[in-house]
């Protein structure tokens, strides 16, 4: 047996829904987020797990809560997991970044890996700190089930480390919906993929909601 890791991303919050930037804001989950939540934990309470890994963020820590109640287990927050900091665009659309930051916005549009939003973070910067935290998992627990509850950007940004894709490029090549799960299973030859972006735990009318 060996090690898998499932990627969940948080359940849905206002800024998801409108798209607005939104990295180290410590926002809620709306109402539909709190049931998406919900519904992981009604789907994955059944896979025996060894650790439950999340980003300190509240929207992070309110979307592994269900499953850590329902297993009597503990949240093992790491800052390592936190969203990308957006700087000078946290809380606007891309509209208005576009419109205020045009330069940094089309230079970080172009190479998200080395280039930051304003005062902001690094693709690479999220690599280095995210990786920390996959070797602690895979120096903890050499087998069995480790949830590991982030943010959009930072999961698909870990996923590319494991898998070898540009970082620079966790925009363009992998969609993560919220609430998604995605499984890597750190096999003998290397991480293997088994599931991206996955929602089918989620009941239809969640699964059918808009947003980022």
């Amino acid at each position: 047996m060996s090690l898998k890791i499932y990627f969940l991303r948080h359940g849905e919050t206002a800024s998801s829904q409108t798209g607005t930037y939104c990295g180290r804001l410590d926002i809620d989950l709306t109402a539909e987020g709190v049931q998406m939540a919900e519904d992981f934990a009604e789907a994955y309470q059944e896979i025996s797990g060894q650790a439950i890994y999340a980003s300190p963020l509240q929207r992070t820590i309110e979307t592994a809560k269900p499953l850590c109640d329902r297993l009597e287990m503990n949240i093992q927050r790491r800052q390592g997991l936190k969203e990308i900091f957006y700087g000078e665009w946290e809380g606007k659309s891309p509209e208005e970044v576009n419109r205020d930051f045009h330069d940094e916005y089309v230079r970080w549009l172009a190479d998200s890996g080395w280039n930051a939003p304003t005062g902001g973070e690094k693709g690479i910067d999220i690599a280095r700190r995210s990786s920390e935290v996959l070797e602690e998992i895979e120096q903890t627990y050499k087998r069995g089930n480790v949830l590991v509850v982030s943010h959009k950007a930072t999961i698909r940004i870990m996923l590319c480390s494991l898998l070898g894709i540009d970082a620079g490029r966790f925009r363009d090549r992998i969609a993560m919906p919220v609430a998604s799960v995605s499984i890597v299973e750190m096999a003998e030859r290397g991480p293997l993929l088994h599931k991206i972006g996955d929602r089918a735990h989620l009941r239809a009318e969640l699964r059918q909601r808009e947003g980022t």
